[in-house]
Order: structure tokens, then C-alpha cells, then sequence
């Protein structure tokens, strides 16, 4: 059998494509069973639509809103004294660190030694004075009726009214001695002029002091005062009697409430504030001179606001927003609803417009509008209104 050149080129070619497809046939049986896996793989499109995030909301309800400014203050006591002494000596008996004293009670002594010696020698003087005094009185009796009678001349009576005087005035002297005798030897009793704790000894027992030397310091924590310093923009909104919450810094003090009793009328020009004075509302001795606090200052109270926390606030191009839970119970979406913000304070603010009550505010993260979610915790808004205490 003879063959053209054609058909052995035509039989070639054929063997070609029989051994090409017995290559390619593996191939392509391997490439299915990869596919096949990575399909069975594959989450169903139904599956995929069933996925829902967890988010937790809190719901809108009307309360109070209490607009505070935030400030600190430093705890002053109005009485804080540190007494001197007002005679020299030495300082023999001091009232114990701690002790409370009652006004007009005795602190520290001074030797009285030299002040008792010279109220005993005033009041001698004293008594002295008053024996010329009353034979001056006596002998110008005796001589008025013989003036009058012209018994003796009216030089012997002058001289007779000179002594008498003169005795009187002796009298008056000594007893502004003994008076000051007397007002030395108070000196030497340092005396507390109102009711408090000894905080210090500025000197001690032994010690030769002279007048005007620091001797002991006398705090009194019953009623102390809180100073702070408002900025000036905030002049129209606190006057006396305002509201207050002071809250100490100190661990495992509760915060309590005060009111302003004093509103300074200059404005600071360093610091650009005005000075006010908060009077706490009990004296439990808990707040201690030079103490810091937080004031948190009432400016106004609102009824029925709607407050969200500020963490719930979401700020872009298009303004402040929040987002919301919305749709069927069944079918819960992330919807954003542009809202008007008012007042904040304490970490919550008042929205004004944008938001109804009963509505569903997120407050977790990592969430976008229109995911689908599930809620897994909720609250009331109204919870967040009121003061914290």
C-alpha cells in the first residue's frame, strides 16, 4: 500500500492531537477535582445574606440633663491659724499633735513665773494707792466744814483738796498697773481662738521664745471652704447659691454636694477666671486643708432631653451622626441618622433634633450603614441624664 504525501502528513498530524489530548486529559481531570474543592468550600450565597453583627444599643428615652462645668478646686480651711507667742519665757507645757482644742482653751504655756511676781507687786501698789487715797478723802472731810466755818485760810484748803486728788489719781494708776500685770500674764498662755486640732509645733517645750515667735499651728476642718477659679465666660451662669458636686480626688471618698457662697467680682488677668468659694453641704472633717478636688459647677438643668454618650457621636463630611438599629424584628439594618448636638457634659451630650424616643442608638464600633445586626445589650439613655454621685 502506496501513501501520498498528504495523508502521511494528515496520519502525523493525528497522532499528534491523540497524544496532546492523552497529555491534557490528566490535567484537566486534576484541575476539576481542585475546583470541585475549592466550590465545596464556598459558603452558600444564602449562608453568606444570614450573617449579622452583634451590637449593643441603648434606647432613647426623655430624662434630666444637668449642664455642669468642669473645674478643680483646692480645699481651704477658714480657720487655719499659726499662733505666736505674745510674751518671752520659756515654753514650758504644749497642747500634743492632734489634740482637739475648744476656743479659749489653753495650747502652749510660758514660764508665768515673772509675770505672777508682777501682778503681785501691782496689786500691792494697788492697795497702797488706795490707804493714801482713803487718808487723803478722810483728811479733806475733816477740813471742809473748818473752810466753810473760816476756821483756816483757803490756801490750807486747796492744799487739802490737791492731796485728795492726788490720792485718787495714785489709786487710778496702780490699778492700770495691776490691769496690765495682769494682761502680761495672760501673755504667757498661748490660748486657741477657735475650736480645732493641733497640725504643728512650730516650737518646742524648753524653748526660750520671744513675742511674735511661731509657736503652734490650729486647723479646724468642721467647715471648710473650696476655692476655684471659673473662666471668665462662664460669669452669667454661676452666682451664690448655685449647686455643686464636689468630687475629691482622694481614694475611697464619696463624691457630696455643696453650693457657691461667695462669686469673686474681678476677673484674673493672668489666668482670664474669676474666683468663687463652695461652701460642702456637711462638715464630716473628710476634706482636708489644700486637699484637691473636682467641682462640677450647675449651669442649667433640662427636662425631657434626649442624651447620648459621646462616644456614640460619629463625625464626618456630612456632619454629626449617629447610628441606629432600624428595621423588623426579624431583619435588624444599621441606618445613620444625622442629628443637632446640644449640650455635653460628663461624657454625654443632648441631642436636640435628629433622634425620637424609643430609638435604638449603637454604641459599639466597627460597624457601617446597612450592616445587618443583632442587638446583645441594651440600656435607657435616661440612665445617663442625672448628675453622677
Amino acid at each position: 500500500m502506496t501513501f501520498s504525501l498528504s495523508d502521511t502528513l494528515a496520519r502525523l498530524s493525528c497522532g499528534y492531537r491523540l497524544a496532546a489530548a492523552a497529555l491534557l486529559l490528566p490535567m484537566l481531570l486534576l484541575l476539576s477535582a481542585c475546583g470541585g474543592e475549592e466550590a465545596a468550600k464556598a459558603p452558600p450565597a444564602a449562608v453568606e445574606a444570614d450573617r449579622t453583627v452583634p451590637v449593643e444599643v441603648l434606647v432613647a428615652t426623655p430624662g434630666t440633663f444637668e449642664d455642669v462645668i468642669e473645674m478643680t478646686g483646692t480645699v481651704k480651711a477658714p480657720d487655719d491659724a499659726t499662733l505666736s507667742a505674745e510674751a518671752s519665757g520659756t515654753l514650758t507645757a504644749l497642747a500634743p499633735l492632734g489634740t482637739t482644742i475648744r476656743r479659749g482653751g489653753t495650747i502652749a504655756q510660758i514660764n508665768p513665773t515673772m509675770g505672777q511676781a508682777g501682778l503681785a507687786q501691782a496689786q500691792a501698789g494697788l492697795e497702797a494707792a488706795q490707804a493714801q487715797a482713803d487718808l487723803a478723802e478722810d483728811q479733806f472731810q475733816r477740813q471742809e466744814p473748818l473752810y466753810r466755818d473760816s476756821i483756816i485760810s483757803a490756801a490750807e484748803f486747796q492744799n487739802v483738796r490737791a492731796q485728795q486728788a492726788a490720792g485718787q489719781a495714785q489709786v487710778a494708776q496702780a490699778r492700770a498697773a495691776l490691769a496690765q500685770a495682769r494682761e502680761q500674764l495672760a501673755h504667757t498662755r498661748v490660748s486657741a481662738p477657735f475650736t480645732g486640732t493641733v497640725e504643728e509645733h512650730l516650737a518646742d517645750r524648753g524653748e526660750q521664745v520671744a513675742p511674735g515667735m511661731p509657736v503652734v499651728r490650729l486647723v479646724s476642718t468642721e467647715q471648710v471652704k473650696v476655692k476655684a477659679g471659673v473662666p471668665e465666660r462662664y460669669a452669667a451662669d454661676i452666682t451664690v447659691g448655685t449647686n455643686v458636686l464636689i468630687k475629691p480626688t482622694a481614694y475611697g471618698l464619696t463624691p457630696r454636694r455643696g453650693t457657691v457662697t461667695f462669686v469673686g467680682a474681678a476677673i484674673d488677668t493672668q489666668s482670664r477666671t474669676f474666683p468663687i468659694e463652695v461652701q460642702p453641704a456637711s462638715g464630716d472633717g473628710a476634706l482636708k486643708p489644700a486637699m484637691v478636688v473636682r467641682l462640677s459647677v450647675s449651669r442649667t438643668t433640662l427636662s425631657d432631653a434626649i442624651i447620648v454618650p459621646l462616644n456614640a457621636i460619629e463625625r464626618d463630611e456630612r456632619g454629626p451622626g449617629v447610628y441606629i438599629v432600624a428595621g423588623d424584628p426579624g431583619s435588624l439594618v444599621v441606618e445613620r441618622r444625622a442629628v443637632e448636638l446640644g449640650s455635653s457634659s460628663g461624657g454625654r451630650t443632648v441631642i436636640t433634633a435628629g433622634l425620637e424616643a424609643g430609638d435604638r442608638v449603637i454604641t459599639s464600633g466597627g460597624i457601617a450603614e446597612g450592616d445587618r445586626v443583632r442587638i446583645e445589650e441594651r440600656s435607657t439613655i435616661s440612665d445617663l441624664a442625672t448628675l453622677s454621685e
